[in-house]
């Protein structure tokens, strides 16, 4: 049985990457299980999902690093594996393991770099001095990479992963190891980053994809189990919207004010506030998912002369989404591992069958070697279905 469906919303005129049931195995495992979403100009996207969701080979994939199985990824206009030179030159990436060399300064690096992007020699020099401003590395641009902090050395990866100007930027796990201060300042480079760019940021941190994206892609097993906005993927998952209120007056005009409202809520409950003054209730109104009540609630108890001490919707975080999704995942993914195991064993038996059949024997006979075969054995024989 499947979990919660979640819909894969109308996606904007400008395309930068398509990909279309894109599939990895490795031997019998499958990491990446026909995926397909699209990245649009000018967002950061989130690729939000726990340790060995196939998130790492999906990015890989997508920069041209890695082949896939089966499936199509579309860079800006240019198919990753039939023009990977063209693709590659909208595409700046900095794995999960920056690739640097320790023995380089960052201005040496971003140069062979540079130079290996096919740069032109007229613009190296601007392209390195702007992404050094840009990452804020400038001021250590001729000290051996090998003695900066894990922060700095994270924005020599982003820096050379600016070079050529692409329209998009992939960063794997960035954040990965840093302290909380380095965390905050890579962040605040993303979101500048942004600007200029479409960034497509792979990540198991949740506060990380909340505070910096604009967009989220839920992976899990392999499949794309969810793509939207938080703010959409929140209140999808709510189901419906609830507007909690806290009001003072008289009972008799706030039932009223109540009954004003019920027409256009599924539910209505009050009771008495105890923790304030005298006349004072607590009110949940629970109306559709696309229903806004607030400014109707807000005019209706006051025409009623009754006080307004709080007013607020419920919300439900990216955690409370991501935990519901991948959890649902879970349950339908072990329901398919088992439902695979069961037709595996069940198959495991056909070719006997058939080889009993297709051996020359009459059947008749074929019955009677069998039964000949449990008369030796002295058991149920070789052939003994498992499953009825």
């Amino acid at each position: 049985m499947r979990g919660t469906e979640i819909p894969v919303y109308a996606k904007g005129e400008f395309v930068l990457i398509e990909v279309k049931n894109l599939t990895k195995r490795y031997g019998d495992n499958l990491a990446v299980n026909n995926v397909s979403f699209t990245v649009e100009k000018g967002k950061i996207y989130g690729f939000l999902g726990p340790n060995g969701a196939g998130k790492s080979t999906t990015m890989n994939i997508i920069t041209g690093c890695l082949a896939a199985t089966s499936g199509t990824v579309v860079i800006n206009g240019h198919d990753i594996f039939e023009e990977p030179v063209e693709a590659k030159k909208c595409i700046g990436y900095l794995p999960e393991q920056p690739p640097l060399y320790m023995e380089m300064t960052p201005r040496e690096y971003l140069s062979f770099v540079a130079q290996a992007k096919g740069i032109a020699h007229s613009e190296r020099t601007y392209q390195i001095n702007y992404a050094m401003e840009k990452t804020q590395i400038t001021g250590v641009q001729n000290r051996l990479i090998k003695n900066l902090s894990k922060g700095y050395r994270q924005r020599v990866g982003i820096a050379q992963a600016m070079l050529g100007a692409p329209e998009i930027i992939i960063l794997d796990e960035p954040t990965v190891g840093l302290d909380p201060i380095q965390i905050i300042e890579i962040r605040d480079l993303i979101r500048g980053l942004a600007e200029d760019h479409t960034v497509i940021l792979s990540s198991h941190i949740l506060s990380e994809v909340s505070a910096v994206c604009n967009y989220v892609m839920i992976i899990a097993h392999g499949r794309l189990i969810a793509s939207d906005t938080i703010e959409n993927l929140s209140t999808y998952m709510v189901g419906s919207n609830i507007l909690h209120m806290t009001v003072r007056g008289d009972l008799n005009r706030i039932r009223m004010a109540i009954n004003t409202l019920a027409p256009r809520a599924k539910t209505v409950r009050y009771e008495e506030n105890t923790e304030e003054k005298l006349d004072t209730y607590d009110i949940d109104i629970e109306t559709a998912r696309d229903e806004d009540l607030r400014e109707l609630a807000f005019r209706t108890f006051v025409d009623e002369h009754c006080v307004i001490l709080k007013m607020f919707t419920e919300a439900i975080s990216l955690e409370d989404v991501f935990l519901k999704l991948t959890t649902e995942d879970d349950e339908d993914y072990k329901e398919e591992q088992e439902e695979a195991a069961y037709l595996e064993k069940e198959n495991a038996f056909a070719p006997d069958q058939l080889s009993d059949d297709e051996d020359g024997d009459e059947e008749d006979g074929g019955d009677e070697a069998l039964d000949e075969d449990d008369e030796d054995d002295g058991d149920d024989g070789d052939y003994t279905p498992m499953f009825s």
